[in-house]
């Protein structure tokens, strides 16, 4: 009795593991027919990729070289230096409080540490708060310089690209060679306006 329900065991298994080789094989045959179309057809491609002529830019490079990059960024410095200057003030005026805290509280009496201690708190809970508009400020006209310096960077490069007939402009690259790398080309046009 128990040797027939190995058996059937056996033939259970048998049968699912011929059912799976089959999958696998027919599996096999797909990705073998796709491999060939592949095959076939990676020459029609190869051609057309031989006639396209491709470009590489650096934005990075061009973004920390060029003249409209570093006018953006004298441009926020000036804007947001009299916040700046005010927020380093409250900085060191609330650190001359915690300081005459820290040096007089215990002589003091205790509303007036109270007193103090809550000054402080308030201080520093206004400041955070200005500091946190500052920098929100400063992100979204930052984002704006940016927005309008790759607007510009972006017309230079198309305009580039379309003059001297490339099919494809890529950004960034391991290595390029100086026929195809655009980025002192689209500097040169960017100092000239």
């Amino acid at each position: 009795m128990r040797f027939q329900g190995m058996v059937v065991e056996f033939l259970y298994w048998g049968a699912m593991s011929r059912t799976i080789l089959l999958m696998e094989v027919s599996t096999l045959k797909l990705v073998r027919n796709l491999l060939i179309a592949a095959t076939l057809a990676l020459p029609v491609s190869l051609a057309q990729a031989a006639d396209a002529k491709i470009g590489v830019v650096s934005t990075g490079k061009i973004m920390s070289s060029a003249p409209q990059a570093e006018a953006a960024v004298k441009r926020l410095e000036q804007e947001f230096a009299p916040r700046k200057k005010g927020l380093d003030e409250a900085v060191k005026a609330l650190r001359k409080q915690e300081e005459k805290l820290a040096k007089d509280g215990a002589v003091m009496s205790d509303s007036q540490r109270r007193s103090l201690e809550s000054e402080i708190r308030n201080q520093a809970r206004e400041l955070k708060r200005t500091s946190d508009e500052f920098r929100e400020d400063f992100n979204l006209r930052r984002n704006e310089e940016l927005g309008k310096f790759q607007k510009q960077v972006l017309e230079v490069i198309n305009g580039v690209a379309k003059e001297e007939g490339f099919d494809l402009i890529v950004e960034g690259a391991l290595y390029a060679s100086p026929q195809v790398d655009l980025t002192d080309k689209v500097l040169k046009r960017l100092t000239s306006k």
